[in-house]
């Protein structure tokens, strides 16, 4: 295992390099960092697994906000580029999933699959968004966390789940909110052409088993999976089922 400091656009970013084999890149969510993914890729051995912290987030950089979606992808472009990364299969959990879909559209030849995890193609209206923002700038993190934790609907490791969002830092978390605001999809998502799997928790409140599908439904040829039993941050409470499907996944495409 090695670990990296990669220069992006106005940031530089940490990211944990692992293994051997064909290349699995790991994008977190809001307020997490590379660490939900341990669970997932300790029972990766055949494959190389990089994962990285978003800019605002663990040990990454933390530049003022508001950040755009297009500086997130171009941030795991960075990262990619970096490493010398191709045809790897991006697997990104909410955020992280429409960091995915960013990257596939802007680099297919770097992306020969995604996994979406508890993402969409789009995350709800701007408004509520910016009203997140607001209210970590104004309050902290303790003003934020239990809606987070509602929304995420954890029933277990909630204990976890609220420590890490607790250490997240404010303005990271506020400036992602913002780019998670503006960011709509849809009509490229509608574009793509490569394998995709969609993963999502039925006891999801942030984003509902049926927006996710509906966005893995817009790439023709897609899966799509129930996570019984959890909610958002599923590699973290349901690490095992996780990779029992993207290991599916992975076979079915021979990424293997």
């Amino acid at each position: 295992m090695t670990t990296h400091n990669i220069q992006a656009k106005g940031a530089t970013l940490f990211a944990k390099d692992e293994g051997t084999g064909p290349t699995l890149v790991f994008s977190h969510g809001l307020g997490l960092d590379h660490r939900i993914w341990d669970g997932v890729v300790a029972q990766l051995p055949d494959h190389r697994c990089v994962r990285y912290d978003l800019r605002g987030h663990g040990q990454s950089d933390v530049p003022d906000g508001p950040y755009s979606m297009g500086t997130l992808i171009s941030d795991a472009e960075a990262v990619c580029d970096s490493l010398g990364l191709k045809d790897v299969v991006f697997i990104g959990l909410s955020a992280g999933g429409l960091i995915a879909q960013g990257l596939a559209v802007k680099r297919l030849d770097m992306v020969r699959g995604m996994t979406l995890i508890a993402s969409a193609a789009k995350h709800g209206q701007p408004e509520p968004w910016h009203a997140r923002a607001k209210t970590v700038r104004d309050g902290g993190m303790p003003a934020i966390i239990p809606e987070m934790l509602e929304r995420w609907n954890a029933r277990d490791d909630g204990a976890q789940l609220e420590n890490w969002l607790t250490r997240a830092n404010t303005e990271g978390f506020a400036a992602t909110c913002e780019a998670i605001a503006g960011t709509d999809f849809y009509t490229p998502t509608s574009g793509l052409r490569l394998p995709t799997l969609g993963l999502c928790g039925n006891y999801d409140k942030a984003t509902p088993p049926d927006l996710v599908r509906e966005t893995t439904d817009l790439v023709p040829g897609s899966q799509f999976h129930l996570i019984r039993g959890a909610g958002h941050i599923a590699p973290v409470t349901h690490a095992d089922d996780i990779t029992a499907r993207l290991t599916q996944f992975l076979t079915s495409i021979g990424h293997v």
